[in-house]
């Protein structure tokens, strides 16, 4: 007697869960994003409501440019924060900067999404293979490894209480190593729809762990009106802005292009389970760039700041097997509501650093597996001298410029470079000289 085989779980870009689970999915990509895109908004002097607004209006624009071919979320991007500061001049955590320098800002992040725009436009024009050559695996994948690995300070910052001390420490020590060893546990043992929710689970346990010790202070829930709309600012001319911020556009489309190979990956290996053909997401970079620059225009048009696709939410769909395009696209209007209702926003914003630090152990580190996944799947041959070159100096670069120097601002002859986005150029630079000529294996 033979054995039906067991159903594969999971949704693939097309497939839309039901109503009830779609939202639960939904929640769950929310709870992933939230943190960090508020935490760069409370870094540049951005207006919090005003940014979650933005987000979720720019994955829609994205979900929409790329026609629901490309399942990723669009969040506010840490590589911009150093830039975006020094023209908001914000000084102190959670600082709001005044609107004419928001709009300066604004404009510097809409040329930057007219950068990745038109590299999209290259590739659609002359093909996939263009842009191979100047971001193969090599760069893509040490680029999502530095970004990933980059980020553990954060994460183990968050972890440990964000400088708390004594008893304060160890407090945050037993929420955050509870909150990750039970997303760890619900990802690797739990089946079925449960087993898709491994990040909200883990993150319901960590919020309950710290509700029942007493360090969850919910008296600013209801302060401010319950409706409000965010603040929205137009943008205004800046060449400064543009000289400042554009540039971070080389650090965003190589690590743009490494999520995407990174999906289509995950999505490829369960489509073959569901005896489906490929979605071929990897050829849709063009498609991608051009939707993030959208993204980036949209953001910023309403005083949004720059972003790109998360690589939390990547890592959440990888975890769940779950990349449906309409829970993204839930997510993302979900999140557009919550901005205007101020107790929603405060009520999520009462999730302890610590909660979020333990599952950001877990997250970021699996943006960084993934970089070496890129690798694996595209079979670079790390014993060759010119990959370990490449491979080597956006490690260094990215990774010591951040964890050695300020604000990951590089000194350099009188000025200050960004680490990833340095660590992208040169790590380009390197593998465009050194294929010079190299025949093509």
């Amino acid at each position: 007697m033979s054995l039906s085989p067991k159903p594969v779980i999971g949704y693939l870009p097309d497939e839309r869960p039901p109503v009830g689970k779609l939202l639960l999915f939904a929640l769950q990509q929310i709870l992933v994003m939230f943190p960090a895109t508020v935490l760069v908004a409370l870094l540049t002097g951005f207006h919090v409501s005003t940014t979650i607004f933005a987000s979720g209006l720019a994955t829609i624009s994205f979900l929409l440019v790329t026609k629901g071919k490309i399942p990723l979320y669009y969040g506010s991007s840490f590589s911009y924060i150093a830039a975006i500061v020094s023209i908001t001049g914000v000084q102190k955590f959670g600082e709001i900067a005044p609107d004419a320098l928001i709009s300066q800002a604004q404009f510097g992040v809409i040329m930057s999404g007219l950068v990745s725009i038109a590299a999209g436009l290259v590739i659609n024009a002359f093909g996939h293979a263009s842009i191979e050559k100047v971001l193969p695996p090599t760069v893509t994948g040490s680029i999502a490894m530095v970004i990933g690995i980059s980020l553990a300070g954060t994460a183990i910052a968050g972890a440990a209480g964000n400088g708390a001390e004594g008893a304060a420490q160890n407090t945050a020590w037993i929420i955050s190593l509870i909150t990750l060893v039970s997303t760890m546990v619900f990802s690797v043992y739990l089946k079925g729809t449960w087993g898709q929710l491994p990040i909200l689970l883990g993150i319901v346990v960590g919020y309950v762990t710290a509700l029942s010790m007493g360090v969850i202070d919910f008296s600013a829930v209801m302060s401010g009106p319950v409706v409000a709309v965010p603040h929205f600012t137009l943008p205004s001319m800046s060449w400064g802005a543009v000289l400042a911020i554009m540039p971070i556009a080389i650090a965003t489309i190589p690590e743009s292009t490494a999520h995407l190979y990174q999906l289509d990956i995950y999505v490829d290996h369960l489509a073959e389970q569901k005896g489906k053909k490929s979605y071929d997401i990897k050829n849709k970079l063009g498609s991608n760039l051009i939707g993030d620059g959208v993204g980036d225009i949209v953001s910023s048009m309403f005083g949004g700041p720059a972003g790109t696709n998360y690589g939390e939410n990547l890592s959440t769909m990888a975890i769940t097997r779950n990349f449906s395009v309409p829970v993204l696209g839930a997510a993302a209007i979900i999140t557009m509501i919550i901005s205007f209702f101020t107790p929603l926003s405060n009520l999520v914003n009462t999730i302890p650093g610590a909660v979020i630090g333990g599952v950001s152990v877990y997250l970021f580190g699996i943006i960084g597996a993934q970089g070496i996944a890129i690798m694996i799947n595209r079979k670079v041959d790390l014993f060759d001298a010119r990959n370990l070159a490449v491979i080597s100096i956006i490690l260094v670069v990215g990774l010591g410029g951040n964890y050695g120097f300020a604000g990951g601002m590089i000194p350099f002859f009188g000025t200050k470079l960004p680490a990833i986005a340095s660590a992208a150029l040169l790590g380009i630079v390197t593998n465009l000289v050194l294929s010079i000529g190299q025949k093509k294996a």
